[in-house]
């Protein structure tokens, strides 16, 4: 019996007297400004998809007029009254 009593020790438990509680520190992956170039690449891609969508399908141009400067004088001549 005390032979199956002294192969049930308990695990001892060191104690620290000066603990210092630890920080957690998350090391990102991509960096914030990293991160906020993405995002903003992002949506000027989206822009311009949209826009190429917009005026080739749904409208009657060509979608890669979109990015020809002509096309927004254009339409900036027609929004400001410019042209009739």
């Amino acid at each position: 019996m005390q032979r199956n009593q002294s192969n049930k020790r308990k695990p001892q438990v060191k104690e620290e007297t000066n603990a210092k509680p630890r920080m957690w520190v998350q090391i990102r992956l991509f960096p914030i400004w990293l991160r906020i170039i993405i995002v903003v690449a992002i949506f000027a891609a989206a822009a311009v998809f949209g826009a190429m969508f917009g005026y080739g399908y749904i409208g009657d141009g060509q979608p890669s007029d979109v990015l020809k400067m002509e096309t927004w004088t254009h339409i900036i001549d027609i929004l400001s009254g410019k042209e009739s």
